[in-house]
């Protein structure tokens, strides 16, 4: 299954197990409103009705004044009338008031459970998003490892040779055919020469010094060669400014785990393209989301709308939590969760974020 079809399976059935319940919300509220409003009408029209009667009383209590003796009978019934329509009115007053009042109560509370819902909903998201980046970067670690031990690799590594370049490269470009989350695929030795690359004509980079780079200078300290370095995301300028994750590890003898070091292999993961697969297949639900992979600093390395990608940072109130949502000054609603890591892979301190800005409905 491709990276992008495991994307939006993941939504899909995090999608359906919370769309119920935000259903029952939603029609919840309306049924509320609905009665509401119906209690509002009716009451009025009671209120009507009984102004009518009050009316009708007080002119039966004028004609019987009128009319002296005789129509004293009829002015205690016309009394009783206007008395009865007052009770009547008051009731219906008091229902008016209680029933408004409970069901404000319940609409409160109505909107409440959706926004919770929504906010849970999105904290799922946010979890699947980073877990799936975790899981996918678990494997790079994998490939690194394994593809140190290549005995093509490891020869080019002990006894540099042109030949031995030559059948390293070739063997780092069958690697590469068969892998296309690379871009490139770099042999070094000990002082960070390039000596042999995955795709020479595309990335002339043999011959390079990348001695100063973070990830080389880390890769150099590996204790074993069961230890690797998984870098944050940067563009490289070797490989035309492309956004790209560097995983690497160490070359030893014999491609034993605890052989002496002769070197160091780089790869380097198509950080750009897998990673917006990933961002814009999540299904919020909502045009105005915007779904973000932030690392450790909080710098935006991924983006639904591809916006601010290596430049913006994103201010998160975590208060402590590795998960959560809340809504921030503006109205909108964030929701995110920490890597949880997968496997070895412990992650680096990444975020999955979801931000939904309010609807022009919710904020007029």
């Amino acid at each position: 299954m491709s990276l992008q079809a495991a994307v939006q399976m993941t939504s899909a059935v995090s999608q359906e197990s919370v769309c119920g319940e935000t259903d029952v919300s939603a029609l919840a509220a309306q049924l509320t409103a609905e009665v509401n409003q119906i209690a509002c009408e009716k009451t009025q029209g009671i209120q009507q009705i009984t102004n009518q009667m009050k009316m009708l009383a007080l002119n039966a209590l004028i004609e019987s004044a009128r009319a002296g003796r005789e129509g004293a009978g009829f002015a205690v019934v016309a009394q009783e009338v206007r008395h009865v329509g007052q009770q009547v009115e008051a009731i219906a007053r008091d229902l008016e008031t209680q029933l408004t009042r409970r069901t404000k109560t319940l609409m409160c509370s109505l909107q409440q459970m959706t926004e919770r819902a929504k906010g849970e909903r999105m904290v799922d998201l946010a979890l699947n998003a980073i877990e799936l980046i975790d899981r996918n970067l678990y494997e790079r670690t994998c490939d690194v490892r394994w593809w140190a031990t290549d005995s093509a690799v490891v020869q080019c590594a002990g006894e540099p040779s042109e030949a031995l370049a030559s059948y390293a490269s070739e063997r780092l470009t069958v690697i590469l055919n068969a892998y296309t989350v690379y871009l490139d695929l770099w042999l070094c030795d000990l002082n960070g020469n390039i000596i042999a690359s995955a795709r020479p004509r595309q990335y002339p980079v043999v011959g390079q010094n990348v001695a100063k780079a973070s990830w080389f200078i880390e890769a150099a300290k590996l204790r074993t060669g069961d230890d690797y370095v998984a870098g944050d995301v940067d563009r490289q300028p070797l490989l035309n400014n492309a956004q790209v994750s560097t995983y690497c590890a160490s070359i030893r003898t014999e491609g034993r785990s605890h052989g002496k070091p002769i070197g160091v292999l780089a790869i380097h993961f198509d950080w750009e393209r897998q990673a917006r697969a990933i961002v814009r297949g999540v299904r919020v639900g909502s045009e105005d989301a915007r779904v973000l992979l932030v690392d450790s600093h909080f710098r935006v390395i991924a983006a639904s709308d591809d916006a601010g990608l290596l430049t913006e940072r994103v201010v998160l109130d975590l208060q402590g939590r590795r998960s959560g949502y809340y809504t921030d000054k503006s109205g909108s609603q964030v929701a995110f969760h920490a890597t949880p890591g997968y496997e070895t892979y412990k992650g680096l301190g990444w975020y999955g974020v979801i931000i939904s800005r309010p609807t022009r409905s919710q904020t007029e």
